[in-house]
């Protein structure tokens, strides 16, 4: 059995005044999904006190474990200031930085060679939607961006179309349970059912309260990637609610 995962992006937002919503979140009576913050880089250390069952989580780490790169994070840094997972390879990192495949895949090793979970991004633009190449652009992505030997206790896969991320629109669930179910089916073909079996899919994509339950309705989807909704924890702990439900 996969357990369930509601993961939270900040993306570049938060204060320290806005560590009360992880305060809250904490407080919530503990559910049979497991819940996971990614914070900025700033705010990991001092959440890491006051988080309680919420993992932690950075939203972004250099491939290298240390050395002359100003401005980056490592992932043993990330470890160090009480993060168990990372993301990777969200499109605003692949876009506004022009990240590739094996640039993403070289920083989900280095995540797991520190001992954190790697959350793995992908996901089609609207043109590519539009042309009918999802599968293809989903498919080259998760060859190219996950590492070798990778299983269920040390990665997650996020499905996040582009054009749904920020925007108010939502893949449909049949779209969403395609697209899962052939990723599911890739890493089996690449690492054996079993492993493929144990690996979590989420979705992420102007996920809500509103929506999510028929999201985790869906074959295949094992939680979500949340952006904006995740920054209060009474819309959060909505979304949390409806997975624990789900499941």
């Amino acid at each position: 059995m996969r357990t369930r995962l509601a993961a939270g992006n900040w993306k570049m937002n938060g204060l320290a005044a806005d560590l009360t919503q992880v305060t809250a979140l904490a407080a919530r009576p503990a559910g049979p999904s497991q819940v996971l913050l990614c914070l900025p880089a700033t705010l990991i250390a001092r959440a890491s006190g006051i988080a309680g069952r919420v993992a932690l989580g950075g939203q972004d780490c250099h491939a290298a474990v240390s050395g002359a790169h100003t401005g980056d994070v490592s992932a043993a840094m990330l470890a160090d200031a009480g993060a168990t997972f990372v993301i990777v390879g969200h499109s605003e990192r692949r876009t506004d930085h022009g990240e590739t495949d094996a640039a993403v895949r070289a920083k989900a090793a280095a995540a797991q060679g520190a001992g954190l979970i790697p959350v793995v991004c992908l996901g089609e633009t609207l043109a590519q939607r539009d042309a009918g190449a999802t599968l293809d652009v989903v498919a080259a992505q998760l060859a190219g961006s996950v590492p070798d030997g990778a299983h269920g206790g040390n990665l997650v896969v996020a499905y996040e179309p582009v054009w749904a991320i920020g925007t108010g629109r939502i893949a449909t669930t049949d779209q969403i349970a395609e697209v899962h179910g052939f990723l599911r089916a890739r890493l089996a073909d690449r690492l054996g059912a079993d492993t493929a079996a144990g690996i979590r899919l989420l979705y992420g994509g102007s996920v809500k309260p509103s929506n999510a339950g028929d999201i985790f309705a869906v074959p295949d989807v094992d939680g979500a990637l949340v952006g904006g909704a995740s920054l209060k924890a009474a819309d959060f702990g909505a979304i949390i609610d409806a997975l624990d439900a789900a499941g």
